[in-house]
């Protein structure tokens, strides 16, 4: 299976390949490895690994915790996208069906920013909102917390879900990204979603222009 680790660790020369040894000898094979911030000599990075299926994560844990100056900020399942360039080939994929464009675009959402699951929701104010579409993981029609204001950004439901959203279509619907057991979103999670949504916007009224030619 494949997990994603997010670990805080000092910016500096070495501690990134103290880590990559570490989870080496631990029997893990790095699958990809992102950067998420740098910042007063401090790194936050992610890395997506294969890992044993039902095997512990804890000596995972434990020795990447065991690196001086590393702390681990979470381990979660996740799923890697398929291709080069995922986020140009789901666009492509709405391109190719804008009948289905939205749905498209929410069904391969939590692959690329290793959700649960996604999907599109109609706002109904301080009343919450609701789930008209949702990915494998989701049920359509359940309710979700209020998404107001509607803008991208990431929030913690009281729950403990942990929440992405972004207007799609103008506003008229909220692109909603949810996982749990995990870490918050991260900003360039959150600004990866709106890019995903800002180009799904265009193909779609581009489409809807040719459709009205």
């Amino acid at each position: 299976m494949l997990l994603r680790i997010r670990v805080r660790l000092p910016d500096r020369p070495g501690s990134l390949g103290r880590v990559a040894r570490t989870l080496g000898a631990a029997g893990v094979d790095v699958v990809q490895m992102a950067v998420l911030e740098r910042d007063k000599g401090r790194a936050m990075d992610d890395f997506t690994v294969a890992w044993p299926a039902g095997a512990g994560v804890e000596r995972l844990a434990e020795g990447l915790e065991s690196v001086p100056g590393v702390s681990v900020v979470g381990i979660w399942p996740t799923a890697e996208p398929q291709g080069a360039y995922p986020d140009a080939a789901v666009i492509g994929q709405v391109a190719a069906a804008p009948e289905r464009g939205a749905e498209i675009l929410a069904d391969a959402v939590p692959a690329i920013l290793s959700a649960d699951w996604a999907g599109l929701a109609e706002p109904k104010g301080e009343r919450g909102a609701v789930l008209v579409h949702a990915s494998a993981g989701g049920e359509p029609g359940a309710d979700l917390p209020g998404l107001l204001p509607l803008r991208p950004r990431a929030f913690t439901a009281p729950d403990g879900t942990q929440f992405a959203v972004c207007p799609l279509a103008g506003g008229g619907v909220a692109l909603v990204v949810a996982r749990t057991g995990a870490p918050p979103f991260h900003r360039t999670e959150v600004s990866r979603l709106e890019q995903l949504a800002a180009a799904a916007d265009a193909v779609l009224a581009g489409a809807a222009r040719v459709v009205g030619a």
